[in-house]
């Protein structure tokens, strides 16, 4: 069979003077399924009967056609495609191929930008054409190989004020950024690296922006001393401060904050008082 918008092995059964027609294997009983591969994609060499791997999808005007051109995304998978162009029927994505690929305006989870990248699924639309969805959770996979404190990467898909962020690790595999783990303004697109905190019994992850807890301390605190220095060696911050005001400021909880100029202050680089923090000097 052979099927639209995935990478599949045909046959060559004859040429034309626009290319070859590749088929399925003969089955007993059975017509043959044939598709055109033009002549520019034939690789040089063969003959009637060879294997040729191909993709499957539909020209500009319609028809089922192949190309030995695989695209960065095929049925089942999901990639980080670029916006070529937005207009009036939806977004247009690149995706190796000569003719881009349609991100209709109902698939879409904001407003997508020209230039911009986004992580995306392909599916086949009720009129039987390839298209891409933003919508891509019910294409993540919950069978990582991760386990707790592993570092991992992956693209931000969605994000949700009272949940969090949620990503796909390695663009496959389910995981959420709780809200108190984001530490700093993330976009749908970005690239993150983050850590995992646990495995939910769901399969899906958990993941923290934050290093481990001994290394956080030193990363915060250094964050704090370089805010100083900014700042003429003053800031109205302290451990009286509204938690709000804190993340806001330094992108840390107040528990983290309060950790961090406890270091500075029994290391003297910092001096407390009601009015706020000030550095001490090196």
């Amino acid at each position: 069979m052979i099927e639209l918008g995935k990478k599949q092995t045909l046959y060559i059964d004859h040429k034309t003077d626009f290319g070859v027609y590749l088929c399925e294997k003969d089955e007993l009983g059975k017509k043959p399924v044939c598709v055109l591969l033009p002549g520019r994609q034939v690789p040089q060499g063969v003959k009637i009967g060879d294997p040729v791997e191909v993709f499957i999808y539909r020209d500009s005007d319609d028809r089922l056609i192949a190309t030995t051109q695989i695209p960065a995304l095929t049925i089942g998978q999901l990639a980080v495609l670029e916006v070529a162009e937005v207009n009036k029927v939806g977004a247009f994505l690149r995706w190796g191929l000569s003719k881009d690929l349609l991100l209709p305006y109902s698939e879409q989870t904001l407003k997508v930008k020209p230039g911009e990248k986004y992580l995306v699924s392909l599916y086949i639309d009720k009129s039987d054409r390839l298209c891409a969805t933003m919508k891509v959770y019910e294409y993540l996979h919950t069978d990582s190989p991760y386990k707790a404190e592993d570092e991992v990467q992956g693209t931000v898909y969605g994000k949700n004020a009272r949940y969090g962020v949620f990503v796909a690790v390695d663009n496959r595999y389910n995981a959420m950024i709780p809200a108190k783990e984001v530490t700093r303004r993330l976009r749908i697109g970005d690239t993150v690296d983050a850590r995992v905190l646990e495995v939910r019994e769901d399969g899906k992850m958990n993941l923290s922006l934050r290093a481990k807890s001994y290394m956080q301390m030193d990363i915060d605190s250094e964050k704090i001393l370089l805010r100083l220095k900014e700042n003429d060696g003053f800031l109205p911050y302290h451990d009286k401060s509204h938690p709000d005001e804190i993340r806001e400021e330094f992108g840390m909880s107040k528990n983290e904050f309060k950790r961090a100029i406890g270091r500075l202050y029994k290391n003297r680089k910092i001096t407390i008082s009601p009015e706020g923090i000030r550095f001490a000097g090196e």
